[in-house]
């Protein structure tokens, strides 16, 4: 039995794609899973880390302002979709897989079109409730679709095999031990504090983290893990330097934390991006967050995205034109100044996590290729 899995771009199109994979592992233990993807983008990274093998096609966007850095991207683009489909041609002729999904990202498009053309079964998952180009393209072809909510069923237009399953993610943020994490950081009875703004990093994101720690390694004991992402790494050692707090021992800086499950476990209060996996494992870790959507997606899908967790007392939402450091200071003093409404708000975070999520997905995987069970 083999899988084949393409996803790409973000950490949000990869991680679900790794937790459809753990599933298929369980469910499965002799199923061979393949992964395809740019050797130059995280997939690469995150797949390999996990210990999937992985294929390399280079798949690009194309980008709308036209600079002159842009115009040059976009020759390559053009160039690397003529060779794609052929690539994924011959990566199918020499895998045979039994079953190929789509998690999202450039590279699932000519994968999963080559697959459904051969007759290989397939499936993708859409993440957000305004589904992307590629999936709205793949949806018309594919044999299966999960959506993770139901306002993507009929966006994606192919609602007689669309199953709503929420997003996957990864069991080992539902049972994280909150103690023993906290004890690994050395929190003690401190509040934790975690920020992030995406593997690549967002600028207003660390601008305004780097006030946050200016005051509160001055005013409040705090530890505070904050990951820069890699576009972030120079101007957040630079704002350090700037407003004093470079090397202070209650900030941990990372360019990206790898350990996301223990991290939201041992945390108290979460201020990140509202990308649609991020909120799955806020949901799924059960943790109190703020929410600083990014005004750069599709459809602004990520505001649509953290209203849902402000509406249910689970989140703020700070809209990015709004955020200042003053502001974000504010708003964490007042909520880490009443542990038990941060308690509250992680309770109904809880609330809406979709712990059957995986196990959704497989049962109907199971039901496309019923060989992964076992049954012929």
């Amino acid at each position: 039995m083999k899988v084949l899995i393409a996803a790409g771009g973000t950490a949000g199109h990869i991680n679900p794609a790794l937790a459809i994979a753990g599933r298929i592992k369980a469910g499965c233990p002799e199923a061979e899973i393949h992964f395809a993807g740019r050797r130059k983008g995280m997939e690469y990274d995150l797949v390999t880390r996990a210990g999937y093998a992985f294929h390399h096609i280079e798949v690009n966007g194309i980008q709308r302002s036209l600079t002159p850095k842009n115009i040059a991207r976009n020759i390559a683009a053009v160039w690397h979709l003529a060779l794609a489909m052929p690539r994924a041609g011959a990566m199918l002729r020499q895998l045979q897989p039994d079953l190929v999904i789509g998690a999202g990202g450039y590279v699932s498009g000519p994968v999963l079109q080559a697959a459904a053309r051969r007759g290989i079964p397939t499936a993708i998952h859409e993440q957000n409730a305004f589904p992307g180009v590629t999936n709205k393209i793949l949806a018309k072809e594919v044999d299966v679709v999960f959506a993770a909510s139901a306002a993507a069923v009929d966006r994606l237009g192919a609602p007689d095999k669309t199953l709503v399953v929420g997003n996957p993610v990864r069991p080992e943020v539902f049972r994280q031990d909150r103690a023993a994490a906290r004890k690994a950081l050395g929190a003690g009875d401190r509040v934790v504090l975690l920020s992030f703004g995406g593997s690549l990093g967002a600028r207003r994101i660390n601008e305004v983290v780097a006030d946050l720690a200016a005051w509160h390694t001055k005013n409040r004991d705090f530890l505070h893990i904050h990951a820069t992402g890699s576009r972030g790494v120079e101007l957040f050692r630079r704002l350090g330097l700037e407003k004093g707090f470079a090397g202070a021992k209650q900030l941990q800086v990372k360019e990206y934390i790898q350990d996301m499950p223990r991290m939201l476990a041992a945390a108290d209060l979460v201020i990140s991006r509202a990308g649609a996996l991020t909120l799955a494992e806020l949901e799924a870790a059960g943790r109190a967050a703020i929410l600083i959507p990014s005004p750069n997606v599709a459809e602004n899908h990520q505001y649509y995205n953290a209203l849902e967790l402000e509406k249910a007392g689970a989140a703020v939402v700070v809209v990015e034109k709004d955020l200042t450091g003053e502001k974000l200071i504010e708003l964490v003093d007042r909520l880490t100044s009443r542990p038990e409404t941060l308690a509250e708000m992680g309770q109904k975070a809880r609330a809406l996590a979709r712990p059957d999520s995986l196990d959704l997905i497989w049962d109907r995987l199971c039901q496309l290729v019923p060989a992964l069970q076992g049954k012929h």
